[in-house]
């Protein structure tokens, strides 16, 4: 099922026992932030906070901090079919004229029904319409201050909608935005985002650029939103196709930009051109402060909302933590589109340990020489996996995500003098070991097995490995033999 927005969703986890409502008053100044940690951690339920301190409304979190929790918004038990959903999608080719439909006329009017799902359904009147505030401050949002020394309260889980001045169409991102007073905010857009790429056009023009910032959307746009769409393909319109049906929007009332009609609450303003103001510091997802520094102002100009809205943030830090599940959700689902760019990928892992982003393992079918230096300039060519710091390529019957395995295979397979890829290019905006913001280096180990085509002038060993007929008489006797079944026992 598509969850329409926010509230059907927490309704839905509710009832599979999987939130929690808290009615312990608590403060949105670092208190939320240490109990939502605390529940990541131990793989506990979404929250809601219903008596914040100083709050009108109820906060949410943790509401996508688990796979299962991504899955069902997606609206399947696991990931996997909708992983097999985006790679058919891949395959999608529309039918070519009558000739086409008259040939298979159930795939044409399958594929005529994604193109009616991806296609977004405007609308004139909107939940997240039915309270205006012409007039409005940021005083009645419960904005979390996370860590100790972040530099203000800060709205953390936006989508936010940018326009294109070249094209007319609009961008949507997920950047954080730092209170500087009660109509103003930091628009924290790295300089590789499409969002930043925007408000140069504009700057370039000298024009102010309007902004729209929605708090609280349907699960499925949030995810859209985080998700490595290509350029050129709507984050909403890709909504639509995760939920299988029509996402709803509604044109803000000062601006021309669209927003989900079944949003929670829409912060409605502009950025000005060559404006600035520092900000930050903020505990960021490298588990560090990221450093303060210069960036766009938002001016807040009108606020619409919801009767009773529900606030939905997260907070970030050392992983494991909400953002990472979600990198490492995003990495398993767009797989297929990896695939298609490379098929010889037969998997890929972004481990939390390194920080969802920093690192990278794929498993490759291995077919010519220097092949696994091939896929790995490949991937920092894509998307956002330009950022990866480190990729480790192995070969494809080792599972990724058994860590153990993997780095049993890059001790014992990769030569440091052979094995290494050492390159330079653009890393993430928040990464701290770089000499210079935004530029440096990335290393890549071939840790698969090497033949006489990978230059290795001598046999490859064998891998010594129990017959399975030994194994299989071994597995009855234990079965069998409760004293044999001491041997496997784990002490407590």
């Amino acid at each position: 099922m598509a969850f329409r927005n926010l509230e059907e969703f927490l309704r839905s986890l509710e009832e599979r026992g999987d939130l929690l409502r808290v009615r312990t008053p608590v403060s949105p100044q670092l208190e939320i932030t240490e109990l939502a940690l605390r529940s990541v951690r131990a793989d506990g339920p979404a929250l809601l906070f219903e008596n914040v301190k100083g709050a009108s409304m109820p906060v949410a979190l943790n509401v996508l901090s688990s796979p299962r929790r991504i899955a069902w918004a997606l609206g399947e038990e696991t990931l996997e079919p909708v992983a097999q959903r985006i790679a058919a999608f891949l395959k999608f080719r529309p039918p070519a004229g009558i000739p086409g439909i008259l040939r298979d006329p159930a795939g044409a009017l399958e594929q005529l029904g994604t193109l009616r799902a991806l296609a977004p359904k405007r609308v004139t009147k909107a939940p997240c319409q039915e309270v205006e505030e012409a007039s409005p401050t940021l005083d009645g949002l419960p904005l979390l201050t996370c860590w100790p020394k972040d530099g203000g309260p800060t709205i953390t889980f936006p989508l936010v909608v940018t326009p294109n001045a070249d094209t007319g169409s609009s961008s949507v991102g997920v950047y954080r935005l730092q209170r500087y007073s009660p109509t103003t905010l930091g628009m924290h857009w790295q300089v590789h985002r499409a969002g930043a790429a925007n408000y140069r056009r504009y700057e370039a023009r000298g024009e102010r650029m309007p902004v729209a910032i929605v708090l609280g959307a349907d699960p499925v746009s949030v995810f859209a939103g985080l998700s490595p769409v290509p350029e050129g393909i709507s984050r909403f319109a890709f909504a639509g196709f995760l939920r299988s049906e029509s996402l709803s929007l509604v044109r803000c009332r000062t601006s021309e930009l669209e927003v989900p009609a079944e949003a929670e609450i829409v912060l409605e303003g502009y950025v000005e051109p060559h404006e600035r103001h520092v900000e930050g510091p903020f505990g960021d997802h490298t588990g560090y402060y990221s450093l303060p520094e210069e960036f766009p102002v938002f001016h807040l100009t009108h606020l619409t909302r919801r009767e009773k809205p529900v606030y939905l943030t997260t907070v970030t830090g050392k992983p494991p933590t909400e953002d990472a599940v979600l990198g490492r959700a995003v990495g398993t689902l767009f797989l297929p589109v990896i695939r298609a760019v490379l098929p010889e990928v037969v998997d890929m892992d972004l481990p939390l340990e390194g920080l969802f982003i920093n690192v990278a393992i794929v498993s490759i079918r291995k077919g010519y020489p220097e092949h696994p230096r091939k896929v790995m300039h490949a991937l920092w060519g894509l998307g956002q996996l330009m950022f990866t710091r480190y990729i480790v390529v192995v070969d494809e019957d080792v599972d990724v995500r058994d860590h153990a395995e993997v780095l049993y295979r890059v001790g014992l397979q990769a030569d440091p003098e052979e094995d290494l890829e050492l390159v330079h290019g653009p890393v993430d905006q928040l990464s701290i070991s770089n000499r210079q913001p935004n530029r440096g280096g990335k290393l890549g180990i071939d840790a698969t097995r090497k033949g006489p085509e990978d230059g290795y002038p001598r046999p490859w060993p064998e891998e010594a490995r129990m017959t399975p007929e030994v194994r299989a008489r071994v597995d009855q006797m234990l079965r069998e033999d409760p004293v044999l079944q001491q041997l496997v026992r784990r002490r407590p």
